[in-house]
């Protein structure tokens, strides 16, 4: 244990900051996995609206140093491409 009082403080701090981040970590993989349980689903309005929140978490992450900005972009990418490819699915011609 720190002796010395600004070590405490920070000990404490890192703690708070260690359990916000978490936080947002579980909010951020949660709205990430709505969007691929939409896409499995195939509903289309509900992975765009799941995708724009996904979105929204991620580059949130990425500003305040809690996600990779490389990790932010194959993520982005990856979701986009499945949402990309239900709305190609689905606007297809059906050919019987």
């Amino acid at each position: 244990m720190a002796n010395i009082k600004s070590q405490k403080k920070r000990i404490l701090v890192a703690e708070k900051r260690r359990k916000a981040n978490a936080s947002f970590k579980s909010k951020m993989r949660t709205a990430i996995k709505k969007v691929r349980l939409a896409v499995e689903a195939k509903d289309l309005p509900a992975s765009k609206e799941c995708l724009k929140t996904a979105y929204s978490l991620i580059d949130k992450a990425v500003k305040g140093n809690i996600q990779h900005k490389n990790w932010a972009a194959n993520h982005k990418s990856q979701l986009s491409a499945m949402v990309n490819a239900l709305e190609k699915e689905l606007s297809a011609p059906k050919a019987e």
